[in-house]
């Protein structure tokens, strides 16, 4: 069984399942996002093999909607789950943070095989690869200072930079926590890993997409 909450917007709907980070698709409608999600659950497999989490979807269970804004419109989550206030154990925080880990491994990989200019939208639009990488560097250097992680975004190329970001992001991400609201502003550790893995899935999928003649 997968535990999804609905987060709905005035023109799109995200369903987001609550134990497995970046596992998050959009629709018009809670129908057309479920049907997305599900389609997306071998996709997702990698991710938890990479990890080395068994990954047995089952059904899937709606168990919460929350009010989205601008940003679900726009295209991406915004709202925590009221799951997400509550508190982690370490072995609820360490499986997160693993598929976070798991995520930027897989982005990796495809970026890897990845050629550098991707076939545009049908509108024309839509970033080449190298723009698409350093786009969810900066992102995540922006996330971070929602869990109380300051770093300059890494410059292009700077793996070192990259490597600490990611290291202090996970640090974080990994550690128990008792349900302390996070500061005004910040976001819970929970929905930071679900955000952080959702950024870099989408990108990397949408280079696999891309990338298909």
């Amino acid at each position: 069984m997968t535990t999804v909450y609905l987060e709905l917007g005035s023109k799109r709907i995200f369903a987001c399942a609550l134990e497995w980070p970046g596992w998050c698709r959009s629709g018009r409608d809670a129908e057309r996002a479920l049907a997305a999600l599900t389609s997306y659950a071998e996709r997702y497999a990698v991710v938890a093999q990479q990890a080395k989490i068994p990954f047995e979807p089952g059904d899937v269970r709606v168990v919460e909607r929350v009010r989205g804004g601008t940003t679900t419109d726009f295209g991406a989550p915004e709202q925590p789950a009221s799951a997400d206030f509550g508190p982690r154990d370490q072995e609820t925080a360490q499986r997160q943070a693993a598929l976070v880990r798991a995520s930027w491994d897989v982005f990796a990989d495809v970026v890897a095989v990845t050629p550098a200019e991707l076939r545009k939208g049908p509108r024309g639009g839509g970033r080449d690869r190298d723009k698409m990488v350093d786009h969810v560097i900066a992102a995540e250097a922006s996330y971070a200072r929602r869990i109380g992680v300051k770093h300059p975004a890494p410059a292009a190329g700077d793996t070192a930079a990259l490597a600490a970001l990611r290291a202090d992001i996970l640090d974080v991400l990994a550690s128990p926590s008792d349900g302390t609201p996070p500061p005004r502003g910040g976001w819970p550790p929970a929905y930071t890993a679900r955000r952080i893995a959702w950024h870099v899935l989408d990108h990397a999928w949408e280079m696999q997409d891309r990338a298909t003649p």
